[in-house]
């Protein structure tokens, strides 16, 4: 062959598309195509989803056998997008310390499971994160008859401690930047973490204020434990796909957006049928009634209607489980929209 014909040949591929010259090349997710990920999703016919399973509020088990809280809804929500069935969930139970694994050896689709977005994890844990569901900050709880409180106060004390999460490393600067001295007492498992406390074996238990709450309602006198006033630390907590698929993380991070969109646009699983006839550019867009929002990830274009028939908006979401008619009673304060001073905001949907 000609030298000038084999350099044609390759200038040719440099200029065509990926595929065109790779052959098996996985599509990316733009322009309509599902991405390897979401390819194999909607192929099985339903999501599967890593969650704790034993946080009341964010994912916990009931006697029933069925899964509920924000965390769980997240995973209904992205199936409700896909199969327009919020049910075609399989839910995995992951400890703190397997849950990356998880993500990262493909057993789950998407890790949604009270986990903090940070950079080592959005790194070289090889984790994609979607945006937050829930910003919280990590406390501790002690008994109310103990005195203790502040973390002055826990000077010598015990402290319980999961390991895997970082509490653990939280925990350790603020004591050390303090000066306080204290006894760490680390566990695997979460379950033997507040056990372990419960049982007085420590003097107090360090974890997220909302896993701290949520925890504390399960004990036989909730009022005799409290939560000091004292923040150690910022603790985003957001769903999580695997690296390297773009286009998977965009129909996760898209669902994500759809919950605060429908809020702001006062779309609610109650009232989505009054805006079927809207001639709001923004809400027909929305819907999916114009455009090629949904196709342009490789899913329906009205799949955020479907989120919002099935799941309803964030709000609806964080009251059906954090708010104040339930045990946790959780005021929202940053986990608000933007439009009433909280930090949830979704970019337009255009």
């Amino acid at each position: 062959m000609p030298r000038w014909t084999l350099l044609l040949l390759v200038l040719g591929c440099l200029t065509l598309p990926l595929a065109a010259c790779g052959g098996d090349a996985e599509q990316s997710g733009t322009g309509g195509q599902s991405s390897g990920r979401l390819a194999r999703v909607l192929s099985r016919g339903s999501l599967v989803c890593g969650v704790s399973g034993e946080l009341p509020g964010f994912s916990f088990v009931g006697q029933d056998g069925k899964y509920s809280g924000l965390d769980v809804d997240i995973c209904r929500a992205v199936a409700a997008a896909l199969f327009d069935n919020p049910d075609a969930v399989e839910f995995r139970n992951l400890n703190a310390k397997e849950r990356f694994t998880a993500v990262q050896t493909g057993e789950v689709d998407i890790l949604s499971r009270n986990t903090t977005w940070t950079l080592g994890r959005d790194t070289s844990t090889g984790l994609d994160f979607a945006p937050v569901v829930f910003f919280d900050g990590q406390g501790i709880m002690v008994k109310r008859a103990s005195g203790i409180k502040t973390l002055a106060d826990l000077k010598g004390k015990s402290i319980c401690i999961q390991t895997g999460t970082t509490t653990e490393q939280n925990l350790t600067d603020q004591m050390q930047k303090r000066g306080i001295p204290y006894k760490p007492v680390v566990f695997e498992d979460v379950n033997t973490t507040f056990a372990t406390y419960a049982q007085g074996r420590c003097d107090g238990v360090t974890a997220d204020r909302s896993q701290l709450i949520s925890r504390r309602t399960a004990f036989p006198k909730p009022d005799d434990h409290v939560v000091l006033d004292e923040v150690l630390s910022k603790e985003p907590l957001a769903p999580a796909t695997a690296n390297g698929d773009a286009g998977w993380s965009d129909v996760v991070r898209w669902s994500v957006f759809t919950l605060f969109e429908a809020e702001e646009l006062g779309i609610t699983s109650k009232n989505l049928a009054q805006f079927n006839t809207s001639k709001d550019p923004s809400i027909r867009r929305f819907l999916g009634q114009d455009g090629d929002l949904g196709k342009g990830m490789g899913v329906s274009n009205d799949f955020a209607a479907r989120i919002v028939k099935h799941v309803g908006n964030y709000g609806e979401i964080y009251d059906r489980h954090l708010g104040p008619q339930t045990r946790l009673n959780l005021p929202r304060g940053k986990n608000n929209l933007w439009t009433n001073g909280g930090l949830m905001i979704a970019p337009p949907f255009r």
